[in-house]
């Protein structure tokens, strides 16, 4: 009994020791395991985070600073320039060895160098190719060795309403670079402050100033858009626009061939058509909606089939909404004008309309908007502008970068004539408008000395058509007085004779380098080819006082 008891607690001893081996055993593989698992995890986490450092890093290298030296010319003085500015703006890197960046940013500039991201050293750059409605223009490096190591973005698609993006670029000209991130808050078309144009924009809270302009807005590596403008004053806070990735696309297709074709014009107007009683007198029966065709330009591929008075119910198989919108997916409503907004010109146009109570379809082009729509020419930009001196008058002709030499408060400081007269057609009979901007007294004009900004609707009693046909005819006179009057009979009497003998003395006395600009005489139509042809003035209110390029 008692060897059997000694047995047993042998037994029991020697299993409970193999109990506690095994145990610790098993402890031993268990937390191995466990520690196995933890280095596995933390390695894979460690993976992602290099790979999301590299992602980031090929990302910081392709965003770019832009030094542009810009000399805008003086529309007060219109053949000297303005003081030289230096500017700076931002820019991505994208295929073909190419610098996307913003129009306003590389506008009227003298001198262009570009500067890698943690690189001390510029290159010399140059525009390739610039549409300046949609405010973007494309650079060229002249040192190819510039692009090496650098990965081009790719363009994304627009990016769902609530998504974060983040927002790269060189704000108020500082040397590192900078990310900030925001919410896509809503997508709409908004007036482009760099030219007018009415595009489609994108929303962003995310914080960006001066410096921003051109940086690539990025989500999911991709560039979803470009920064364009901010909203300062009042009460919006943190609210900056770029520009979507549609236009982004339409402008590259557009440069391929290196020649500016511009985005398509209707050649029509419409207004919304939401009062009901509008409805019943045009015969819009049921839950018909549309727009009313309001204006059709003579000159356009479009006056062939379309009517003043016509309801427009649909375009390309898109129906247009009674508030001039069409359904581009279930996320977003824009303005009809996108469909033809994403064509290139000579695409066709298929409208169903209804003329008379009658439903029908009918089939036009986009085209190339080849001509002014408002007596006032839209801004232009890379180029001088026009000015005829006759008899000690400077005459201009009417625009855009004269009006706003007015400053940022021009809406309320421009002469009240110029302000309207965006708001009226041009016609086959008056293309534009024609200004005696200043008098540089001299005895041929004595009586006028203090006349200015003053429009004229008259010479000789023949209608003004525009200002290159009025320098021509003023050019080639061989009459004895030349008769200027405007819309209210006042009149300005000028001996021709004395003003062509005392031309080059008023040349001397005020140091004007010509009595007329470069090329007014030998090629009249080009500046038809140059000006940035939109209707952007032909508005009330539309063009916000608070919306500016952000380098302006």
């Amino acid at each position: 009994m008692g060897l059997f008891v000694r047995v047993s607690i042998k037994q029991f001893l020697d299993t409970h020791r193999y109990g506690l081996v095994m145990a610790r055993i098993f402890q031993s593989v268990k937390i191995g395991a466990l520690a196995l698992l933890c280095v596995s995890a933390n390695t894979v986490l460690a993976n992602d985070i290099s790979e999301d450092a590299k992602a980031l890093q090929r990302l910081k290298q392709a965003v770019i600073k832009i030094h542009t030296t810009r000399a805008a010319p003086d529309y007060f003085t219109p053949w000297r320039l303005l003081n030289l500015e230096q500017t700076s703006g931002s820019g991505a890197v994208i295929d073909g060895n190419r610098i996307l960046t913003n129009a306003h940013v590389i506008a009227d500039a003298r001198y262009l160098q570009v500067q890698k991201h943690n690189d001390p050293q510029k290159y010399l750059a140059k525009v390739d190719f610039v549409s300046h409605e949609a405010d973007l223009a494309i650079l060229a490096v002249e040192d190819k060795s510039f692009f090496d190591e650098l990965n081009p973005l790719k363009i994304g698609d627009l990016p769902d309403p609530l998504t974060e993006v983040s927002v790269f670029g060189f704000p108020f000209g500082g040397e590192t670079l900078s990310i900030t991130r925001g919410i896509l808050s809503r997508v709409e078309h908004q007036r482009y402050a760099h030219a007018g144009s009415y595009l489609l924009a994108g929303q962003i809270d995310a914080a960006i100033n001066p410096g921003n302009s051109g940086g690539p807005v990025i989500v999911d590596n991709r560039i979803v858009g470009v920064v364009m403008q901010a909203t300062a004053g009042g009460r919006a806070e943190n609210l900056g626009y770029f520009v979507p990735p549609s236009v982004i696309k339409h402008v590259l297709e557009d440069a391929k061939d290196g020649v500016f074709h511009g985005i398509p014009d209707l050649g029509f107007r419409t207004q919304s058509l939401e009062n009901p009683a509008s409805k019943r007198a045009y015969k819009i029966k049921g839950d018909h909606q549309g727009i009313l065709v309001t204006k059709v330009f003579k000159d356009s591929a479009a006056a062939e089939v379309i009517r003043e008075g016509d309801i427009l119910l649909g375009i390309n198989n898109y129906e247009i909404a009674d508030n001039e919108t069409v359904k581009i997916d279930n996320d977003l409503r824009a303005d009809f004008k996108f469909v033809v907004d994403n064509l290139q010109p000579g695409d066709s146009i298929k409208f169903t309309l209804l003329r008379d109570g009658e439903e029908m379809t009918v089939n036009t082009i986009a085209e190339q908007s080849r001509v002014n729509r408002s007596l006032v020419l839209g801004p232009q930009y890379d180029q001088l502008p026009q000015y005829f001196v006759y008899g000690g008058v400077v005459f201009v002709p009417l625009n855009m970068n004269l009006i706003k030499r007015w400053g940022r408060d021009w809406h309320n400081q421009a002469p009240v004539e110029f302000l309207y007269s965006r708001q009226v057609w041009s016609s086959p009979d008056r293309q534009e408008l024609v200004v005696a901007l200043k008098v540089l007294a001299a005895d041929v004009n004595l009586g006028y000395h203090n006349w200015s900004n003053w429009v004229i609707d008259t010479m000789n009693g023949e209608p003004v058509k525009d200002f290159a046909s009025f320098a021509n005819t003023l050019k080639n006179y061989n009459g004895d007085f030349v008769h200027l009057a405007d819309d209210r009979g006042f009149q300005m009497i000028i001996d021709h004779q004395e003003a062509l003998a005392t031309q080059e003395k008023i040349e001397k006395l005020y140091g004007l380098p010509s009595t007329y600009s470069e090329g007014l005489f030998d090629q009249r139509t080009e500046k038809a080819a140059q000006a940035i042809r939109t209707d952007s003035a032909i508005q009330t209110g539309l063009t916000s006082k608070t919306v500016h390029s952000l380098d302006d």
